[in-house]
C-alpha cells in the first residue's frame, strides 16, 4: 500500500477518535485485528476492540489526542507521538499521557494491528 495513503488513514483514525465517532472507527478494523496498549492491555478481534473503546470513551468522555509527526513504518505502518488529555469520569480527575502509537494496515486499508507505548518505552 502507498505510504502516504497509510498516513492519511492514520490521520483519519485520530480525527474520528477526537470526534468520538466509534461507529465509524469500528468499521476501520480487520475482523482479526489486535490492539495492544501499555496503558489498557491487549485485545484480539474487532468486537473486543470495539467493546474496549466503548468502555474507554465512557471513562474518558472528553478525551482528546494531539498528534505530531506521522512517520511511516515500512510499507504497512504508521507511527506517531501523542499527548492524550481527558477527565477520568470515575475519579473526576484530569489525565495527561504521552506516548507513541503504531498502526498497521492491510492492503485494503483496514487496521490489522495497533500498538500503544508509554512515552518512556
Amino acid at each position: 500500500m502507498n505510504v502516504q495513503k497509510n498516513i492519511e488513514l492514520a490521520k483519519n483514525y485520530i480525527e474520528l477518535s477526537n470526534k468520538h465517532d466509534l461507529r465509524r472507527i469500528e468499521t476501520m478494523f480487520l475482523g482479526e485485528a489486535t490492539y495492544h496498549s501499555a496503558y489498557f492491555g491487549e485485545y484480539k478481534g474487532s468486537v473486543a476492540i470495539h467493546e474496549m473503546m466503548l468502555s474507554f470513551f465512557a471513562r474518558y468522555p472528553d478525551v482528546h489526542w494531539e498528534v505530531t509527526n506521522y512517520r511511516p513504518i515500512g510499507t504497512d505502518g504508521v507511527e506517531f507521538d501523542f499527548l492524550m488529555t481527558a477527565t477520568d469520569a470515575a475519579a473526576d480527575e484530569p489525565v495527561r499521557r504521552q506516548g507513541r502509537e503504531c498502526i498497521y494496515f492491510e492492503p485494503d486499508g483496514l487496521i490489522s494491528r495497533i500498538e500503544v507505548y508509554k512515552a518512556n518505552e
